[in-house]
């Protein structure tokens, strides 16, 4: 049953009875929204309209130059947010990032909230859209989730282009040459299709382009994406473009995008998706949305220059990164902050009481069916077995230095006992803190208590410091990973990786951080170990240099940078209501 309440203020909510498991909730609530024009979203940051480029009434970009050094000065706390490890009916990261930006809005500090822009792979996959859910989401949610303003196929297509080029460079025998055989560059798109993984291009085309193995991956997994995430500027950019090396290094020479004549020409489609998208909360609190890298096969983390914007503007700004501490988090800390300059002020680690029984390994969940009973029901022996997955991911960021909030997503099964018994083990294991929030059904109100000890973390002094050297040697920093934030033994590394990865360096590309693409469903490469596993070696199928994006990327088996879609994708949920709305999106 369906009903609508108009609040005081006048925003309109529908009550509706939802079912968790097997077992009906009601009084669930999912806000319609009242946006407000974005250029008054704007001034909440001293942003003025003539600086904004409209994209209707509720987005707009920002100026790349309100990163500028002599702008206002720094003055932000930095918050990053991370998880467990997802399970497959979910933690809520974004719904706590969000949540967590409106219950500090509402102790009076001035927020933002900076995350990735959805892909449509997911979208239309298994996972459903990131703009956040119920009364914890980022609008237009619709817009947000399915093309937005258009960064995400500028990129596709700024990649698709130097392939587009390379193939034309190689048949028509320009200088440096490139042989077909030493190509590396793959084309891209935005949507999970197995059928263009492995492809031979070419066909009846000559002298147009070679005949060659090749493929897709997607848009969210490649360089070009981590590119414009990790860029400072527009000259920045164009340098970066530049510098993607697109043939392996046992060629003669490895040739660059900048030799085959395609990075001002791929800087020309970016420029403008260089620029951040500003839209707002469903409480009017400001949101920076910017690209899109994947987290268990890029670095999963928003855009440098949303954060810096960001933090010149605000108090305080709290930042997603995908998955896990042992993806996102790790990839913020390694490779983001040495790019941004930027060190965390505090770290927000969310956990559920459903995840961490499930990690107990004790429960059978298949994806597409309703949650087992005796998973909603009280069972603290399986729960404390779980905790041991939130122990590990608090090891992890502990050895960064930032204080670790740990933030319990409340769902109405929760029992009292379960959520002491989370409390209690978090803080034995080194939280700084922990914190209830129950954003999605309550908005900021339901994030006040997070809100508070994220503010008090956030008074510490923060020790902050990545986890390795970058002098150190590619498989060091593979081992130093797998190892200290993995848990395991050590790693495998076959002679044909190590030759590239010993290629790479004699080529002058040493010094780069690692990327290491990996499941996210364990803190291991296997997605079935759960909890805390130890003593596995993971073994390492696959490297790439991406020396625009600046780290080199290394590949777990298990994992493929063109997912393919589930039995029962969301897409065929997705339809055109009567009234032209979109109706059947799936959210977080």
């Amino acid at each position: 049953m369906v009903a609508a309440i108009v609040e005081p203020n006048g925003q309109t909510f529908q009550t509706f009875q939802v079912s968790i498991g097997n077992m009906p909730v009601t009084n669930s609530v999912q806000p319609s929204g009242s946006p407000l024009p974005i250029q008054q979203i704007a001034s909440q940051l001293g942003i003025l309209e003539e600086d904004l480029e409209l994209y209707g009434k509720y987005a707009a970009k920002l100026p790349i130059e309100l990163t500028s050094q002599d702008a206002t000065p720094r003055r932000g706390k930095y918050i990053g947010v991370t998880a467990i490890n997802p399970t497959p009916f979910g933690e809520g990261k974004t719904v706590v990032s969000i949540g967590l930006a409106m219950g500090l809005a509402k102790r009076a500090k001035r927020s933002v909230v900076t995350l990735r822009q959805p892909s449509l792979a997911p979208v239309f996959g298994i996972k459903g859209g990131g703009a956040g859910g119920g009364r914890s989401r980022v609008i237009p949610s619709e817009d947000i989730n399915i093309h937005f303003t258009g960064d995400i196929h500028a990129i596709a297509a700024a990649n698709n282009l130097l392939a587009a080029m390379l193939d034309n460079h190689c048949e028509r025998g320009l200088e440096p040459q490139v042989h077909s055989s030493d190509i590396t560059w793959r084309r891209a798109i935005d949507i999970s299709d197995k059928g263009l993984a492995q492809i031979e291009t070419g066909l009846n085309h000559v002298p147009m382009a070679p005949q060659r193995e090749t493929g897709f991956d997607l848009t969210a997994a490649s360089e070009v994406m981590s590119v414009l995430a990790l860029a400072t500027d527009l000259h920045d950019l164009r340098r970066r473009l530049g510098e993607i090396v697109v043939t392996s290094p046992h060629a003669a020479q490895m040739v660059t995008a900048e030799q085959i004549g395609a990075a001002g020409a791929m800087t020309v489609l970016l420029r403008k998706a260089l620029m951040p998208n500003l839209v707002q909360t469903i409480e009017n609190t400001p949101a920076i949305v910017h690209a899109g890298p994947f987290a268990n096969i890029s670095h999963g983390n928003s855009s440098v220059i949303a954060d810096r914007i960001a933090l010149q503007l605000a108090d305080y700004v709290v930042t997603e990164s995908g998955f896990g501490s042992d993806l996102g988090a790790e990839k913020l800390f390694n490779i983001k902050c040495r790019v941004a300059g930027i060190a965390p002020s505090a770290e927000v680690l969310v956990c559920t009481v459903r995840g961490l029984k499930y990690h107990s390994g004790q429960f059978d969940v298949k994806p597409g069916r309703p949650l087992p009973e005796d998973l909603l029901r009280e069972n603290l022996p399986a729960l404390e077995r779980g905790i041991a997955n939130l122990s590990g991911h608090l090891e992890n960021l502990r050895q960064f230095g930032v204080p670790v909030v740990v933030a319990i997503n409340r769902f109405p099964t929760d029992t009292e006992a379960e959520l002491r018994l989370i409390e209690s083990l978090a803080i034995q294991a080194g939280a700084a803190r922990v914190a209830r929030i129950e954003s999605f059904a309550r908005g900021g109100d339901g994030a006040l208590e997070l809100a508070d000890a994220v503010i008090e973390a956030c008074e510490e002094k923060s020790q902050f410091r990545p986890l390795y050297s970058l002098d150190l040697s590619y498989e060091s920093k593979l081992e130093t990973i797998a190892k200290q934030v993995y848990g395991a033994s050590g790693i495998e590394v076959s002679p044909e990786v190590r030759a590239l990865l010993a290629g790479f360096e004699s080529k002058g590309y040493g010094g780069l951080p690692i990327c290491v693409a990996k499941t996210q469903y364990s803190l291991s490469h296997d997605p079935k170990l759960l909890g805390r596993p130890n003593g596995f070696v993971v073994p390492i199928k696959e490297v790439r240099l991406c020396a625009g994006a600046g780290f080199v990327l290394a590949t777990c088996e298990g994992i493929t940078l063109m997912p393919g879609l589930p039995k029962n994708p969301s897409a065929r949920q997705l339809d055109i209501g009567p009234n032209g709305e979109i109706v059947g999106l799936k959210t977080e």
